[in-house]
């Protein structure tokens, strides 16, 4: 197990510790707030995973420079999955005892999301998943360490198939369409298929499901029956190389990019750097923000850690799409913890439990994410014990043949389609689990 831990300077020197933790346990305990990273710098997604894991990292450095939390000091330590299931879990069951216990685990996976989401319940440590995982773990009342926050699946595929309609003139002109979607074959893939089959009913297009293997390098087959069908629109739902492959693959049988839409893990600078220009009209629905070079937040990294030679990644990389993801994550994993403090003692380190509860009672006003950063960059988050994703918009950019640029105003998932969904598949997991529904006193708790 490859284990790569990112002391943060300000935060062992606060702490009085050297290198790496360890030399005074009792004291990291104290003085610390310890948050695991896993990451995927090796493997099929390394160019993607890894911008995530430097935005995290960063955004952490960037706190402690800030002064902490209320003066508590943030610990990353990484564990290396290469995006692997059985090494996310062995990941978890090493780091999440470690310096003083872990805050909250954030995998970057779907599949470690799905082995996590059985045990974080005895351990009671709580998970985000940003844009991924269990879409069903929206329902707090089910699941109640799970939180996907500002976004799940289906939020994407619904977004993605509202600008698709917009362009083409409201949900009725979707009638008698076909839409293809390209997805890994994984529960990561296959996560999106309820919402598109769900809207695909509803507006009577049809959908042509090609599922691609991992890691995605072979794809010829699937774009031969693009080429054949020829399908009014293509949408992606990859991961890694898999999408730069995809693309090159549409180029070859001569697919107009103008037709295809990626959802939030198919549309970063990674995926279309190398292909250039050839990928111009590609686009991608995105979870709030996008690439966010110029935002307060990356300048308070760029000024606050770059400036002081602390900076974890690639210079020019800070404020790109998947760097941001992870500093999105990291702001998120904090302000829990902030909200947790203000419950059970500011100024002092929480528990794993105690985090949790600031997780559900998440309350991020558009004052607070101006004033950390993000203005232009996110709107408000707030959760509930029967909402841990707190909000549902979104936004498409598309590639200019270099970068990408914004191509559609604001997207609200429609809750009323999708609450309805998220409900029943949560019902269905916990009948299967011999689950009830959380009562009104622990939701209070």
């Amino acid at each position: 197990m490859k284990f790569r831990q990112i002391a943060l300077g300000l935060a062992l020197a606060t702490a009085g510790l050297t290198g790496v933790v360890g030399t005074s346990v009792a004291t990291a305990q104290e003085k610390v707030q310890f948050f695991p990273s896993l990451t995927g710098r090796t493997g099929p997604v390394a160019p993607n995973a890894t911008q995530f894991a430097n935005g995290y990292a960063d955004y952490m450095k960037l706190v402690n420079a800030r002064g902490g939390i209320n003066g508590v000091m943030t610990l990353v330590e990484e564990c290396e999955t290469a995006y692997a299931t059985d090494r996310g879990v062995e990941c978890y069951e090493r780091l999440k005892g470690k310096h003083g216990g872990a805050t909250v685990f954030q995998p970057l996976s779907t599949g470690i999301t799905f082995a996590l989401t059985e045990k974080i319940p005895a351990d009671k440590i709580p998970m985000i998943t940003s844009g991924y995982g269990r879409s069903d773990s929206a329902d707090g009342d089910i699941f109640k360490w799970n939180f996907p926050l500002i976004g799940h699946y289906w939020v994407a595929g619904d977004t993605v198939l509202q600008h698709i309609a917009n362009k083409e003139g409201g949900w009725d002109k979707l009638k008698g369409k076909k839409i293809a979607v390209a997805y890994h074959d994984s529960p990561f893939g296959k996560e999106l298929l309820p919402i598109m089959e769900e809207r695909a009913k509803k507006h009577g297009f049809q959908l042509q499901l090609l599922p691609i293997p991992a890691p995605g390098v072979e794809q010829k087959a699937i774009w031969l029956q693009v080429r054949q069908q020829r399908p009014d629109y293509v949408v992606l739902q990859t991961w890694g190389v898999m999408t730069p492959t995809a693309i090159r693959e549409a180029i070859a049988v001569g697919y107009p990019r103008e037709k295809m839409f990626g959802t939030w893990w198919s549309g970063a600078e990674p995926d279309l750097k190398d292909v250039g220009a050839a990928a111009k009209g590609y686009s991608a629905v995105m979870m709030q923000h996008g690439a966010e070079p110029q935002s307060d937040v990356v300048k308070q990294i760029l000024s606050m850690v770059y400036d002081k030679g602390q900076g974890v990644g690639p210079r020019n990389e800070v404020g790109q799409v998947l760097y941001m993801r992870g500093v999105v994550g990291a702001m998120l994993s904090v302000e829990g913890a902030r909200a947790a403090q203000a419950k059970f003692g500011k100024g002092k380190p929480v528990t794993p439990e105690q985090a949790r509860w600031g997780y559900e009672n998440l309350n991020l006003t558009q004052a607070d994410l101006d004033a950390l950063g993000f203005k232009g960059v996110m709107r408000p988050v707030a959760t509930t014990c029967s909402d841990h994703m707190g909000s549902a918009w979104a936004r498409v950019h598309t590639w200019d043949g270099a970068k990408f640029v914004w191509a559609s105003d604001w997207l609200q998932a429609d809750k009323s389609l999708i609450d309805p969904m998220v409900k029943a598949s949560a019902e269905k997991y916990a009948a299967e689990k011999k689950m009830t529904r959380r009562s009104k006193e622990d939701c209070q708790q």
